[in-house]
């Protein structure tokens, strides 16, 4: 293909992918630059579009839940990525997890095979002069993270990430295991906005998460090993910043020794079959692809050192033969102070043809990624059509991280990262307190289609009405 693009998309991640996507379904010519193969980061082992690397989840389903809110919105604006995730699910209780390589290969066909989408392998050192939306994500680097530096005017904006280990199903010795979801609660329990959700009724009556339960000795012998092991610092030129939903077991550790068990290891809703009492403490393990073979330690993020990891959860009774297939580790994040630096369409205002989506604008998560990306595309390609689209409103999901990344600060609040939550939207009407969220969450799905029927960019866009 040697059209100009009407646009040039950097980076296929999340944010990357869904806005190429979602420019191209208006109608416009979408290069998208991705620097796999040719160059791959710390956190890569693919050279697959929309490649997960930190989890496998896209966290909760339930419709209620902020992220299970964010998904049924993204599913009405017809995101691709969602559409893919969906169609790659594997059982992971109310979480939506997937099966990384058919979810990313999934990702990757759709795009490559778009006619007005081009796939450019290569590093990209100069942001074009055209229309250009810049999805790089936490760990730019090179010459393009130095131009991105310079227009920002620092390298300060940025916290620490981990990820957590993925050990062999047949390792697990689950004569010290048991299945069962907290509560109970299976896969079943899903918003139901597709017809995969809605052919997935009844109760299987086994568990999706593999827990791995400890008695007190054996939990504290544990937080005491992990206080003890060696870990792997940052530099010493490098303030730690950690994000809180993605913190280190070690970092919750050290701040006191029952962190742990009301963390990733809590016990609540949970039962031992073998003994008919609730565990003093337990480590959940996700599957980590649609064949049950691989599972993730949820919620153990960390900077111990290999070697470390492998001897400390190893303490873990139905872990004591683990097999890793792939280790924890820590990278780098960075971000950009949006509000102070970009427009409310996601513009630099120093240079206003290039626009930031993704992780570097300060949402964390795949999914508030994917939303940034679909957003961003939907303003670009309405303004190229010459029309003004308002904004999501702030009562929704993808409204109120619009706001957290575009709404001017006051005082001395300091911005930083944040997931989907509640709080980014405004509180309810009167004085009701009960149902508050159930409340807020019918709101937003009302707000969200009257959005979509009179005033977003997605209907005419995506029926691509845009003149290429």
């Amino acid at each position: 293909m040697t059209w100009q693009p009407d646009v040039t998309v950097v980076g296929g991640g999340m944010a990357g992918s869904e806005a190429a996507w979602q420019l191209a379904e208006a109608g416009l010519r979408v290069a998208l630059v991705e620097m796999k193969p040719a160059a791959m980061s710390p956190a890569h082992q693919s050279p697959l579009l929309g490649e997960l690397v930190c989890s496998n989840s896209l966290r909760s389903a339930d419709p209620v839940a902020p992220a299970g809110l964010l998904k049924h919105e993204l599913r009405r604006c017809g995101s691709m990525v969602i559409a893919a995730a969906d169609q790659h699910r594997v059982p992971a209780g109310q979480a939506l997890a997937v099966e990384r390589f058919g979810f990313a290969r999934a990702i990757t066909q759709r795009l490559a095979l778009h006619p007005r989408i081009r796939i450019e392998r290569r590093r990209l050192e100069e942001l074009p002069a055209g229309p250009v939306i810049v999805c790089t994500g936490p760990l730019t680097e090179g010459a393009l993270g130095e131009v991105i530096r310079a227009e920002l005017g620092g390298d300060r904006m940025y916290f620490y990430d981990a990820i957590a280990p993925i050990v062999a199903a047949d390792s697990i010795d689950m004569d010290f295991a048991f299945r069962a979801s907290r509560w109970g609660r299976d896969t079943e329990t899903v918003d139901r906005d597709t017809p995969h959700d809605r052919a997935a009724g009844g109760d299987t009556g086994v568990g999706d998460y593999i827990n791995c339960p400890m008695n007190k000795v054996q939990y504290e012998a544990f937080v005491a090993a992990v206080n003890a092991g060696r870990k792997v610092l940052p530099h010493d030129f490098e303030e730690p910043k950690y994000f809180e939903s993605c913190m280190p077991i070690e970092v919750m550790a050290e701040r006191g020794d029952e962190t742990l068990r009301f963390g990733p290891m809590r016990p609540i809703g949970l039962r031992d079959p073998r003994t008919g009492h609730r565990p003093w403490a337990v480590l959940q393990l996700r599957p980590e692809n649609k064949y049950l073979t691989a599972y993730n330690l949820v919620g153990f993020q960390t900077r111990l050192a290999y070697p470390e990891q492998q001897r400390i959860f190893q303490m873990v009774p139905a872990l004591h033969k683990a097999e890793f297939l792939r280790f924890g580790s820590i990278h780098r994040n960075t971000y950009i102070d949006a509000p102070a630096r970009l427009g409310e369409s996601f513009q630099l205002r120093t240079r206003p043809n290039v626009r930031f989506a993704g992780l570097l604008t300060g949402v964390e998560g795949y999914i508030e990624s994917c939303a940034m990306g679909l957003l961003v595309a939907w303003l670009l390609a309405a303004e190229l059509a010459g029309r003004t689209a308002p904004p999501p409103p702030p009562t929704t999901m993808i409204g109120g991280l619009y706001r957290h990344v575009t709404a001017p600060r006051e005082g001395d609040y300091k911005y930083g990262p944040t997931n989907v939550n509640y709080g980014l939207l405004p509180p309810l009407q009167g004085t009701r307190k009960d149902n508050r969220k159930e409340r807020m969450s019918e709101r937003a799905r009302a707000d969200l289609e009257t959005w979509l029927a009179e005033g977003s960019p997605s209907r005419a866009l995506v029926r691509g009405t845009v003149s290429a």
